[in-house]
Protein backbone atom coordinates (compact mmCIF):
# COMPACT_ATOMS: atom_id res chain seq x y z
CA UNK A 1 0.00 0.00 0.00
CA UNK A 2 1.23 3.05 -1.36
CA UNK A 3 2.15 5.70 1.85
CA UNK A 4 -0.72 9.27 1.45
CA UNK A 5 1.07 12.32 1.84
CA UNK A 6 2.45 15.34 0.06
CA UNK A 7 5.87 15.67 -0.94
CA UNK A 8 7.35 18.74 -1.69
CA UNK A 9 10.64 19.76 -4.20
CA UNK A 10 13.65 19.73 -1.96
CA UNK A 11 14.65 22.49 -4.73
CA UNK A 12 12.34 24.77 -2.67
CA UNK A 13 13.98 24.39 0.44
CA UNK A 14 17.23 24.74 -0.92
CA UNK A 15 15.89 27.91 -2.01
CA UNK A 16 14.29 29.12 0.81
CA UNK A 17 17.84 28.05 2.63
CA UNK A 18 19.82 30.56 0.06
CA UNK A 19 17.50 33.64 0.59
CA UNK A 20 17.78 33.66 4.28
CA UNK A 21 21.74 33.04 4.11
CA UNK A 22 21.50 36.39 1.62
CA UNK A 23 18.86 38.13 4.19
CA UNK A 24 21.42 37.43 7.27
CA UNK A 25 24.71 38.69 5.31
CA UNK A 26 22.57 41.70 4.12
CA UNK A 27 21.37 42.14 7.90
CA UNK A 28 25.17 42.39 8.95
CA UNK A 29 26.21 44.18 6.08
CA UNK A 30 23.79 46.52 7.60
CA UNK A 31 25.58 46.89 10.86
CA UNK A 32 28.97 46.86 9.62
CA UNK A 33 28.31 49.58 7.11
CA UNK A 34 26.97 51.74 10.16
CA UNK A 35 23.87 53.12 8.61
CA UNK A 36 22.09 56.06 10.19
CA UNK A 37 20.27 54.69 13.44
CA UNK A 38 16.57 55.00 12.20
CA UNK A 39 17.22 53.31 8.50
CA UNK A 40 19.98 50.61 10.64
CA UNK A 41 17.00 49.53 12.75
CA UNK A 42 14.40 49.45 10.20
CA UNK A 43 16.58 47.36 7.98
CA UNK A 44 17.45 44.75 10.18
CA UNK A 45 13.85 44.67 11.21
CA UNK A 46 12.55 44.09 7.42
CA UNK A 47 15.18 41.62 6.90
CA UNK A 48 14.10 39.89 10.42
CA UNK A 49 10.84 39.58 9.35
CA UNK A 50 11.85 38.35 5.89
CA UNK A 51 13.39 35.57 7.31
CA UNK A 52 10.93 34.86 9.87
CA UNK A 53 8.36 34.62 7.32
CA UNK A 54 10.46 32.07 5.19
CA UNK A 55 11.38 29.97 8.16
CA UNK A 56 6.90 30.23 8.62
CA UNK A 57 6.39 29.65 5.03
CA UNK A 58 8.33 26.20 3.96
CA UNK A 59 9.93 25.00 7.11
CA UNK A 60 6.99 25.07 9.02
CA UNK A 61 4.30 24.36 6.18
CA UNK A 62 2.38 27.10 6.69
CA UNK A 63 2.28 27.70 2.68
CA UNK A 64 0.67 24.60 1.62
CA UNK A 65 -2.03 24.92 4.84
CA UNK A 66 -5.31 26.08 4.26
CA UNK A 67 -6.41 30.20 4.69
CA UNK A 68 -8.61 29.89 8.19
CA UNK A 69 -5.15 28.11 9.74
CA UNK A 70 -3.05 30.49 8.34
CA UNK A 71 -5.42 33.60 9.19
CA UNK A 72 -5.75 31.67 12.83
CA UNK A 73 -2.02 32.01 13.42
CA UNK A 74 -1.12 35.16 11.80
CA UNK A 75 -3.78 37.87 12.52
CA UNK A 76 -3.22 37.79 16.49
CA UNK A 77 0.26 39.31 16.24
CA UNK A 78 -0.51 41.47 13.89
CA UNK A 79 -3.64 42.79 15.80
CA UNK A 80 -1.13 42.95 19.31
CA UNK A 81 1.37 45.07 16.80
CA UNK A 82 -1.91 47.36 15.88
CA UNK A 83 -2.44 47.56 19.89
CA UNK A 84 1.32 48.27 20.80
CA UNK A 85 1.41 51.16 18.46
CA UNK A 86 -2.15 52.68 19.63
CA UNK A 87 -0.59 52.47 23.01
CA UNK A 88 2.89 54.07 21.94
CA UNK A 89 0.97 56.77 19.95
CA UNK A 90 -1.36 57.37 23.77
CA UNK A 91 1.30 57.16 25.68
CA UNK A 92 2.77 60.13 24.02
CA UNK A 93 -0.43 61.94 24.14
CA UNK A 94 -0.31 61.24 27.87
CA UNK A 95 2.68 62.99 28.60
CA UNK A 96 2.16 65.62 26.48
CA UNK A 97 -1.14 65.89 28.41
CA UNK A 98 1.16 66.31 31.60
CA UNK A 99 3.33 68.83 30.91
CA UNK A 100 0.68 71.09 29.27
CA UNK A 101 -1.63 70.80 32.50
CA UNK A 102 1.39 70.85 34.79
CA UNK A 103 3.50 73.34 33.20
CA UNK A 104 7.13 72.44 32.29
CA UNK A 105 8.89 69.01 33.16
CA UNK A 106 6.98 66.99 35.63
CA UNK A 107 9.04 66.28 38.28
CA UNK A 108 7.75 63.60 41.61
CA UNK A 109 7.12 65.04 44.45
CA UNK A 110 9.37 64.10 46.91
CA UNK A 111 8.60 61.40 49.95
CA UNK A 112 9.17 62.38 53.45
CA UNK A 113 12.39 61.06 55.08
CA UNK A 114 11.26 57.73 56.40
CA UNK A 115 11.35 57.88 60.54
CA UNK A 116 13.03 55.35 62.40
CA UNK A 117 9.89 54.65 64.72
CA UNK A 118 10.92 51.79 67.04
CA UNK A 119 9.22 48.84 66.18
CA UNK A 120 7.80 46.20 69.25
CA UNK A 121 9.53 43.06 69.33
Amino acid sequence: MAEVGQQHPIKVYFLVWGLLFVFSIASYMVDYFEFKEHLRWFLIVVFMLLKAGFIVAVFMHMKWERPTLITAILVPPLVLLVLMYLLAFEADYAWASRIVYFGGEVDPIPLPPPTHAAVPH
